[in-house]
């Protein structure tokens, strides 16, 4: 199933240069279920990597641009009249399809959210009183730009504990950009492969849940998690001010099935601390709630994932 994946990586590289991180992400929220954030300036390929993971997997993808004025009917759908027909009917939004890109995410308001939320959470939507199921899979792959602060929304905590991983984009090599440059100026066009269909997705899941996770590695996560929350117990005094709240049970889910999919790209099937390390902060970085001390003094949560990743033990 390794060699599988490789080739999904391999198409999608075709079209975006470089940016690992970013595929690895969107490659392991797709067999586990998750839904992925990625934070990046504008023009670091996101939505361009999202579309074509759709297209190689043979999956629907839509596309919405959150704005300040966003109605939750522009992402759900609504109850509408037909003269014709002389009744309402329901007419479906973006949100039914598997792939939603949310393009920058945090400039729509609290309602938007809300309607976001129950879609991620429940994999349903409500329309005039009425719950219509999702088809599966559905991802939200979000997007938000990190620079601007002008008409965004903080993201309710709730909210940003839904999305399994959190992956940060930084700018392309010197050598990337130029290749980035020189495929888009060229007249030669692109042929993405199918390499996945529906069954063949819902068999790699089936597989990347039978990955083997040993008591000691289990332990390992779990005390990375607790960590977060009670530092004063993994002599991590230094790092206790600047953690208002640690992350929830959920990250430690989240964790088990990132771990799996994380082994089964490597051609494995049992998992190593290696794995852990390897998703600890796309996991955590999101769900750990810094204090005004750590805001104060410019602190971020990668800072406090490295220290407690240095001191807790490794089986």
């Amino acid at each position: 199933m390794s060699e599988i994946l490789q080739e999904l990586k391999d198409e999608i590289k075709k079209v975006v240069v470089g940016q690992e991180d970013m595929i690895e992400a969107l490659i392991i929220g797709l067999i586990s279920d998750g839904h992925i954030l990625l934070e990046g300036v504008p023009g670091l390929a996101k939505t361009t990597a999202i579309k074509t993971l759709g297209e190689c997997c043979s999956l629907e993808f839509k596309r919405v641009q959150f704005t300040p004025d966003l109605l939750p009917s522009d992402l759900t759908g609504a109850e509408i009249y037909s003269q014709k027909e002389g009744e309402f009917k329901i007419k479906k939004g973006p949100i039914f399809t598997n792939l939603l890109l949310a393009d920058e995410i945090n400039r729509a308001p609290a309602k938007v959210q809300s309607a976001l939320l129950e879609a991620m959470q429940e994999k349903q939507v409500t329309i005039a009183e009425q719950s219509f199921e999702i088809d599966k899979p559905f991802l939200v792959l979000a997007t938000q730009n990190p620079i601007e602060s002008e008409g965004a929304y903080n993201l309710p905590e709730a909210q940003l504990d839904r999305f399994m991983l959190k992956a940060k984009i930084d700018y392309n090599s010197k050598d990337e950009e130029i290749e980035i440059a020189k495929r888009v100026t060229s007249k030669d066009k692109v042929k993405l492969n199918r390499v996945l269909d529906k069954k063949m997705l819902e068999d790699l899941k089936d597989r990347a849940k039978a990955v083997h996770i040993d008591t000691e590695v289990e332990r390992y996560m779990a005390d990375i998690i607790f960590a977060t929350r009670y530092p004063k117990d993994f002599n991590l005094k230094e790092i206790e001010e600047f953690i208002r709240f640690g992350a929830s049970p959920r990250a430690t889910i989240d964790m088990f099935k990132c771990v799996k999919a994380t082994a089964m790209m490597q051609g494995r099937d049992f998992v190593t601390p290696v794995d852990v390390a390897r998703v600890a902060k796309p996991i955590l970085r999101h769900r750990i709630i810094l204090s005004y001390e750590a805001e104060a003094q410019e602190i971020e949560s990668d800072f406090i994932i490295d220290k407690i990743l240095q001191r807790v033990d490794i089986p």
